[in-house]
């Protein structure tokens, strides 16, 4: 049943869970992260990003989504990840599609990602679209050698509260550490806890992690083993993961383990079965992978029967 992200999210805050929003670009995708949710009574978001509009369309993927929704027995929310193009988010809120939109205008100076944030809020709440905001820099933290540095691009706890009210947005995406892709660190998972502590003292709303895969060690080896050359990934520990959760983060983006076990599921079924050329076999391995990474991620966060 299709449902908004406030909802599934202040649920979440209140029972100190995580709602894991897993990134689609195509049906298979999108069944196996159903089935999931399904096997594991838990609510799910699905989230798009601008790069799975480009290569599938918004309509197309608001339509797939839909029609899973339609027949789920579980709580599902339809999500527009990281927008950092206006016209593209405004389309999106306007489109009816999306249930919530996160704008991302961590990019821009700090009084201008407020003043962007605060036009798209007003523009969605107009048509009850939920939006989800990011104050930080998420990406390349390990790229800021000096404290200095990263101090200026982790989320500030005062700033951010301060944010939260002039933007009026309904959750906030925070950089404590993370960073996108597969090679998140060279060396230990390390996340400022202490610094997302203080921000969950200050802001209300639900507390949101991006970059949060955890390159996890089996579905790495699979891959690695059918020819995929990843040897240097590393992720987000599990055990940073719920300390992350217990500390305040309702919501958890997943992409780079959806992408993994689609490749170990496609790279597997084609060396064990060089002579079968039907998409529907191939592509039904992978689907299997990551149904069953998915089904690990939500007891990992915790939403397992929570519906």
């Amino acid at each position: 049943m299709l449902s908004s992200l406030p909802i599934l999210l202040k649920k979440a805050q209140r029972q100190g869970y995580a709602v894991g929003a897993f990134n689609v670009n195509q049906l298979e995708t999108i069944q196996a992260i159903i089935a999931a949710a399904e096997a594991e009574k838990s609510p799910v978001i699905l989230a798009t990003s601008e790069g799975a509009i480009a290569y599938a369309g918004m309509e197309e993927l608001g339509a797939l989504a839909h029609i899973s929704a339609a027949k789920a027995s579980i709580p599902m929310a339809f999500h527009l990840d990281h927008g950092k193009d206006d016209e593209l988010v405004a389309h999106a809120v306007k489109s009816g599609w999306y249930g919530s939109v996160m704008y991302d205008g961590s990019a821009h100076p700090y009084e201008e990602n407020v003043r962007r944030t605060k036009k798209i809020v007003k523009l969605a709440h107009a048509r009850g679209v939920a939006i989800e905001a990011e104050l930080g820099s998420i990406a390349g933290i390990e790229d800021f050698v000096s404290v200095e540095d990263r101090n200026i691009h982790l989320t500030d706890p005062d700033q951010a509260a301060e944010f939260v009210q002039q933007t009026g947005c309904d959750a906030l995406a925070v950089a404590v550490g993370t960073a996108h892709g597969a090679y998140k660190f060279q060396g230990a998972c390390r996340l400022d806890f202490k610094r997302l502590q203080e921000i969950a003292k200050r802001v209300r709303v639900p507390l949101v992690l991006h970059g949060a895969s955890g390159v996890p060690t089996a579905v790495k080896a699979e891959c690695m083993k059918y020819g995929c050359k990843i040897e240097d990934a590393k992720g987000v520990s599990d055990a940073s993961i719920r300390k992350a959760i217990s500390l305040g983060i309702c919501k958890v983006n997943v992409d780079t383990d959806l992408r993994m076990a689609f490749d170990a599921g496609v790279r597997k079924y084609l060396a064990k079965n060089p002579a079968d050329i039907d998409p529907r076999h191939i592509l039904g391995e992978a689907k299997e992978f990551m149904t069953r990474l998915v089904r690990q991620k939500m007891r990992l966060l915790g939403s397992s029967g929570k519906v």
